[in-house]
């Protein structure tokens, strides 16, 4: 998965994950302020004063002489998104999948959501328009502007019911 991008439908942060190969699906993940500011963080590089959570645990990981070598958002169970953090030695951690993603932003390692997950959860978004074939790297402003404004126009008509039991 690639792509993390933060929206913020009424009072709820939502993070999206999209698929970097095959259908290019959506996930949606409705996440909470806090989690979305230190996802902000992580994608923005930001370097606290003092270690926040996310850092923390990095840094705990670290001090154990390991390393996060990947995320996997593993399962939907009455609503709620599942993740693990995936260490070098095989060790797998249950974790919140916003904390999950920001830990794999800052150690700079993928992100990927099990098959039956997509399968369940996801949505199709299509871009419509003269650069619906163009990367956003390739987007003006405007038009990267336009493409998230008709995004969360989407994310206005979204129910949770749309996503699965």
């Amino acid at each position: 998965m690639q792509g993390v991008a933060l929206l913020s439908p009424e009072a709820a942060p939502v993070m999206m994950l999209r698929e970097t190969e095959g259908d290019q699906r959506w996930l949606a993940i409705t996440i909470g302020a806090p989690e979305a500011d230190a996802l902000l963080s992580a994608q923005e590089r930001v370097a606290h004063p003092r270690p926040g959570t996310i850092e923390l645990i990095g840094q705990v990981i670290d001090a154990f002489g390991h390393e996060v070598v990947g995320v996997e958002v593993t399962g939907l169970s009455q609503g709620i998104f599942l993740s693990d953090l995936v260490l070098d030695s095989g060790i797998r951690v249950s974790a919140r999948p916003s904390d999950a993603v920001a830990l794999a932003i800052r150690a700079g390692v993928p992100v990927t959501v099990e098959e039956a997950v997509l399968e369940e959860a996801s949505v199709d978004i299509e871009i419509t328009g003269a650069s619906a074939d163009a990367s956003t790297d390739d987007l003006s402003e405007h038009e990267r502007e336009q493409q998230v404004a008709e995004f969360r126009a989407l994310l206005d008509e979204v129910r949770p019911e749309d996503f699965g039991d």
